[in-house]
């Protein structure tokens, strides 16, 4: 039977732990988010030049609200891949915006009336998620973690999301690595939580390789 200096001395050793892991986890943060503004910067002195003309004019950038951690609101980056003013085009048209969210909160591949030529590409080939190593260098997100949500998808994790809330969301993750957009709610909600439980930073490199294998294989990314 545990006394309570036992239990005291387990718990101690659990917070060391949990310490040492942040520590790792956002060194690593740092240290790829320093490596992929270099990245950043090429691709977009590449892909500015196509953002000056057609349906694919207007800023490079694209920002959105997304929900953190402890529910902390944050502006993720993307390279944009769709018309300017997408969210509204989307919110304006209710039969556009039910399919959306009947979806998972995604339009079906070809049906997204949004999406540029250019946009279908970045995003086929996941340039479109490079400017999410400035939200990691800010401490917004992590490279590894369940994905940032909107506001509309915390009902999806019901009587957990406090529990989702207590990790920082990530660049990459188990949800990604297992499918990504080809698995939709609850089994995603499924995926993330059970990283949130099981996190550690040898799981996390784990997650990353697998992340990188899809990235190359184009599995889920439309």
């Amino acid at each position: 039977m545990l006394t309570t200096h036992n239990e005291n001395e387990i718990s101690n050793i659990r917070k060391q732990a949990s310490l040492i892991y942040l520590f790792e986890k956002r060194s690593f943060d740092i240290f790829c988010g320093l490596a992929g503004l270099v990245l950043v910067a090429a691709v977009s002195l590449v892909l500015l030049p196509f953002y000056s003309y057609g349906r694919n004019k207007g800023p490079l950038f694209f920002k959105q609200t997304r929900v953190g951690r402890h529910g902390d609101r944050f502006k993720i980056y993307k390279f944009r891949s769709m018309v300017v003013d997408a969210e509204g085009v989307l919110h304006r048209d209710s039969a556009l915006y039910k399919k959306y969210v009947a979806n998972n909160y995604k339009l079906p591949v070809g049906e997204d009336p949004r999406i540029t030529r250019l946009g279908a590409f970045i995003r086929k080939s996941s340039l479109d998620e490079l400017p999410q190593f400035i939200n990691i260098l800010k401490g917004d997100m992590s490279m590894v973690g369940p994905r940032p949500v909107i506001e509309d998808e915390l009902a999806e994790y019901g009587d957990h999301v406090n529990e989702l809330l207590e990790a920082k969301p990530g660049a990459m993750g188990l949800w990604q690595a297992s499918g990504r957009s080809n698995i939709g709610y609850p089994e995603r909600a499924d995926l993330e939580l059970y990283y949130i439980r099981h996190r550690s930073f040898h799981y996390d490199l784990i997650i990353l390789f697998k992340n990188i294998a899809s990235i190359f294989k184009a599995e889920g990314a439309f």
